[in-house]
């Protein structure tokens, strides 16, 4: 897999993309990061990529055309890709998105900044536009790593383990049950005995349950509505949104 990130600040990335699991993943082939400055297709001398509001108002609007020269000159040189905009306005990232993002061959993250984007931005060029939450950072730089992160984990052969994505929490709708290590003992807090019985049945049948309550609790926290006592399914399906 291929994404390509247009950015105003290429740097940001050094350290994220050379540590973890994006490492491993373009060490091993499964991911490739291009890393693309919209400044370099700004067309005046100052490379201008930001100018004021019409309107009034505070700050500065990134403007199109460096933009979608940016774009037009990518899907030029490798064919269309799939085009995502980071913005609060966006759907919230889920982890079933990720998992559509994940099977794709080339995706383009484009990265705000400033007050956001002027709006002929997505007249002119269809995006799937995605939220990393209901809040607001400087830049789509940390959203982009966000979904890369995210995404290379799916990405075959990349974890040690092949069940360790399919056990992730938001995967099937539940988040992750509890889990142990040693001490057996800590602080006068034991491990549950049924993970000591070397019963592998009743294992994952506790680990079922406390992941549909853990699934459970969260929604009732976020003040949604808890279904009843089906199964997992029909538990948990509308009490995650991957936020």
């Amino acid at each position: 897999m291929r994404i390509h990130v247009l950015t105003l600040f290429p740097n940001l990335f050094d350290g994220f993309l050379d540590e973890s699991i994006v490492r491993i993943a373009q060490e091993k082939k499964a991911l490739e990061i291009d890393l693309v400055d919209f400044r370099e297709f700004a067309t005046d001398r100052h490379r201008k990529v930001d100018d004021r509001p019409f309107g009034g108002g505070p700050g500065m609007l990134l403007m199109p055309d460096p933009i979608v020269r940016a774009i037009e000159d990518l899907e030029h040189r490798i064919g269309p890709t799939h085009r995502v905009m980071l913005t609060p306005s966006g759907t919230p990232l889920s982890q079933e998105t990720i998992g559509r993002l994940a099977r794709l061959p080339e995706l383009t993250l484009l990265c705000g900044r400033y007050e956001g984007f002027d709006e002929r931005i997505r007249d002119v060029l269809t995006w799937e536009e995605i939220s990393i939450g209901d809040y607001v950072v400087s830049g789509g730089e940390v959203p982009a790593m966000v979904v890369i992160d995210a995404v290379a984990r799916l990405l075959p052969g990349v974890l040690g383990d092949a069940d360790s994505a399919a056990q992730d929490s938001f995967q099937n709708g539940l988040l992750d049950f509890p889990q142990y290590t040693r001490p057996r003992v800590y602080r006068g807090i034991e491990v549950p005995e049924v993970l000591l019985s070397g019963d592998h049945r009743k294992i994952e049948t506790w680990r079922r349950e406390q992941a549909i309550e853990r699934t459970k609790e969260r929604a009732r926290r976020l003040g949604r509505v808890v279904p009843g006592q089906g199964d997992a399914t029909d538990a948990t399906t509308e009490s995650c949104d991957g936020r």
